[in-house]
């Protein structure tokens, strides 16, 4: 079965998708994407391409070491979510070729269901709470929040407090059975980590993401000193070589993204390596319907697995394909259903949806320039968003 050609489809809010076809009429469909970046990530899908048609699909893993070394230059965001959504769609190929779901061809699943987590948003605990309650009320049994905006290296002792109160509210909303994330998204220093997280300990956290920017993975272990909070890391970790500094530092949550992290194939290995150190995995994705597909697929059939993001509720449109939702680019949402708070394993082959591809391409006509924000500090300089 030859690859023959394929398609990109530039979606809103922030997405790319591919549909990679073969000679023998089956396509798979992958989500190769740098939010900020589409149009770059696409350009090197196109790159790719030169090598790629022609070429038999049913090599995943020589085309994976090929995509990610013979280029001499290796490695980074980019060339990682190219790999990754092309591997992506790979898998979905042959997993409908021989009419099973991907994770079957991963050894089979080891669960029945994955527990899901939604977003809170809000400026005020007030807000935060609301949007908690919200998520509960849907179904969820986890939610994630951030915990601050923008703050200075070496913040005041009332934006310290405010970080408290936050995350104060939201549990409270929530009580004790709901567990509580904390994504600190890289706008903690070092130092602030270590000052706030012990405050933090009393509302017993499920995990706290990226207390520190991934340049500084190497520091994280003084982090994980610092608090009994379990530290999460990994949505700006590309292989399993950058995991190695985050797993040596004592993390006990792994975050790759598989639209990222090289695929279905490196997040597997990715999630391998982590049980060696006895970290779970729990994959980063606020994305469109393949990647969390994707993700699902590798969910099921990876023993230490956590928990898996997902982005109904995130803070754009949810399920019609019109606003750019998850829901609306699928022909029927069924397979993201949340039961008390899980999503049951699919069954349908490859990775276990049905893109609507006339939706797909009514969005494509409109495409989008997303942009990661700019954020500055009071002084001028540039702030992490």
């Amino acid at each position: 079965m030859k690859i023959v050609g394929y398609e990109l489809f530039l979606v809103e809010p922030r997405w790319l998708f591919l549909r990679l076809d073969t000679d023998e009429g089956v396509s798979g469909w992958g989500e190769p994407i740098v939010e900020g970046r589409a149009a770059t990530t696409a350009r090197g899908v196109e790159e790719a391409m030169e090598y790629l048609v022609g070429q038999d699909a049913s090599r995943i893993e020589d085309h994976w070491q090929v995509l990610t070394k013979a280029g001499f230059y290796r490695g980074g965001p980019v060339l990682g979510s190219v790999t990754a959504g092309i591997d992506q769609a790979l898998w979905d190929i042959a997993g409908h070729a021989l009419g099973v779901p991907v994770h079957q061809l991963l050894g089979g699943p080891v669960r029945d269901r994955v527990r899901v987590y939604g977003w809170v948003h809000g400026s005020e605990p007030a807000e935060l709470a609301d949007a908690a309650r919200a998520q509960v009320e849907r179904g969820l049994t986890a939610v994630k929040m951030n915990p601050s905006e923008l703050l200075a290296p070496l913040d005041t002792p009332a934006a310290v407090q405010r970080v408290v109160d936050r995350v104060a509210a939201v549990r409270d909303a929530v009580g004790p059975q709901v567990d509580v994330a904390i994504d600190c998204h890289g706008r903690f220093s070092t130092a602030m980590s270590r000052r706030v997280l012990p405050l933090l300990e009393p509302l017993l956290p499920l995990f706290v993401e990226e207390p520190v920017l991934p340049e500084h993975t190497r520091d994280l272990d003084a982090v994980v000193r610092s608090t009994t909070i379990p530290v999460a890391t990994g949505e700006r970790l590309f292989s399993r070589w950058d995991f190695r500094a985050a797993f040596e530092a004592g993390i006990a949550v792994a975050q790759p993204d598989v639209s990222h992290a090289g695929g279905i194939s490196e997040t597997r290995r990715i999630a391998a390596m982590a049980e060696v150190h006895d970290v779970l995995l729990a994959p980063h994705c606020p994305l469109g319907p393949i990647a969390l597909a994707a993700s699902l697929q590798v969910d099921f059939a990876t023993p230490n697995f956590l928990i898996q993001e997902q982005s109904l509720g995130i803070g754009y449109g949810d399920d019609s394909a019109d606003v750019g939702g998850l829901l609306g680019y699928l022909v029927d949402p069924a397979p993201f259903t949340f039961v008390d708070g899980s999503i049951a394993r699919p069954t349908a082959p490859g990775l276990g949806i049905e893109v609507d591809e006339a939706a797909v391409r009514r969005a494509a006509e409109r495409g989008h320039a997303w942009r990661t924000p700019l954020w500055r500090h009071a002084d001028g300089s540039l702030a992490a968003w």
